[in-house]
């Protein structure tokens, strides 16, 4: 080996060594640039555990609230505090015991609270009795030192959070919240006739007389569920319905302007460079733009509504299948368009019998793969647009009250995008094949 070749091989370990520590490096600085630019430590320390704890509980729970109005002395029990959803005092849960001006409520586990005309208690196991009575315009709280970190003391207010349940005391109500398991009233309201009855029940019920006069009361059953006034199923299903809607209409619309004008994009079919430029162009103009942009401006344009997000993925789909559909026709075998020619056969005819066929597999299967991808960005734009299933979700989310409501549409939406993965592959498999 000569002394050349034996430097440049010694410069050649030396700088991969010296990439093998700077790469690592480079990597450490940005991860730590991105640690300090996005206040990561701030972050932590804003973070609510405790909220994000409630909330993931509100997934799949439910809660009913016991409220009584300190100026008027009147209890109301109501599952997740609507009027819906307002038990009659004579459907009150068994946890739930009045006496008079004295109410009692059975938490679970020795958590038992109080209210009666003094004020109100709660004795939590482990720790002891939490005593707060009015006076004046404070609250005067009585219970064992320290005060522990679940109980939020104010002088206007008074809130203690443990695992049985939430108690909160103001001047103006005292109110306690208990959790439990499940989708309370999901397919019932309080007012049903099959309200609290069990499987078993329910189908005696169907062979039973009429509770309705004019219908049976499988006919009544599914009326009851189907126009749920705490659930909503038939709006969420026509919401569900539009979303669907939007995206079919937006991908279809799109795909049959876009195959006509992506023949005057494919230099094998324009033969001027002008035309195939200009059209070119305007692809890269409709897909440039985002689809929520174009949404955000149709929607100042045309106002809000399903339709304007039709329209704002059938821009963006526009020139997205413009291009590939055109750069699918640039990749044609032109020996079966010369084969259709020699027969003497026109354009038209070429196109039919020459074109079609061998395009036609790429083209289904792109139409149905943004089909898929639509129906997700559908839920987006319509909570931009005021349609479908993402308005009701972004409705839900802002509330910040009934959490499980948020996860029963995103359930619907999972299993919305699954059905249509699951229609667009046998579609698949019926015109092109495995």
């Amino acid at each position: 080996m000569t002394d050349a070749t034996y430097l440049a091989v010694q410069r050649q370990f030396k700088s991969r060594r010296l990439t093998a520590f700077a790469v690592p490096l480079l990597i450490i600085l940005y991860l730590t640039y991105l640690f300090v630019s996005f206040d990561i430590p701030g972050l932590a320390a804003r973070a609510r555990l405790d909220n994000a704890g409630i909330m993931l509980a509100d997934f799949w729970s439910h809660k009913t609230h016991v409220t009584r109005n300190n100026a008027t002395g009147n209890l109301t029990v109501a599952i997740e505090g609507e009027s819906k959803g307002t038990y009659a005092p004579s459907q009150y849960p068994d946890w739930v015991q009045t006496n008079g001006a004295t109410t009692t409520i059975d938490l679970g586990s020795g958590n038992l609270i109080t209210y009666d005309a003094k004020g109100a208690r709660y004795i939590v196991p482990g720790y002891g009795t939490i005593d707060i009575k009015p006076q004046g315009e404070k609250l005067v709280l009585t219970a064992p030192q320290p005060i522990p970190t679940w109980i939020n003391v104010a002088d206007t207010r008074i809130s203690v959070t443990t695992p049985a349940g939430r108690f909160a005391y103001s001047r103006s109500k005292v109110e306690t919240f208990k959790y439990e398991p499940g989708w309370e009233l999901f397919f019932f309201t309080l007012d049903s006739p099959f309200y609290g009855k069990s499987y078993g029940q329910l189908t005696a019920m169907l062979m039973a007389d009429r509770i309705d006069p004019a219908r049976s009361n499988l006919g009544l059953m599914a009326s009851e569920f189907w126009n749920n006034k705490m659930w909503h199923h038939s709006v969420v299903a026509w919401a569900l319905f539009e979303t669907v809607l939007m995206a079919f209409l937006g991908t279809m619309g799109a795909a049959l302007i876009a195959l006509p004008l992506a023949f005057l994009a494919a230099s094998n079919f324009a033969p001027f460079r002008a035309i195939r430029f200009t059209f070119r162009r305007l692809f890269d103009f409709l897909r440039g733009v985002d689809g929520l942009i174009w949404t955000i401006i149709l929607a100042r344009a045309f106002g809000p509504g399903p339709m304007t997000g039709a329209l704002a993925i059938l821009l963006t789909d526009t020139g997205t299948f413009g291009k590939t559909f055109s750069e699918t026709l640039e990749n044609i075998d032109e020996k079966q368009v010369e084969g259709i020619r020699s027969t003497g056969a026109g354009a038209l005819q070429r196109a039919r019998f020459g074109v079609f066929p061998q395009i036609a597999p790429v083209l289904l299967s792109q139409i149905l793969y943004y089909l898929e991808s639509n129906t997700r960005s559908a839920t987006v734009i319509g909570a931009i647009v005021g349609g479908g299933i993402g308005l009701l979700l972004t409705q839900a989310i802002i509330t910040q009250k009934d959490w499980e409501e948020v996860a029963y549409y995103m359930i619907l939406i999972v299993l919305m995008v699954m059905a249509m993965d699951t229609i667009s592959g046998w579609i698949r498999r019926r015109f092109i094949g495995r």
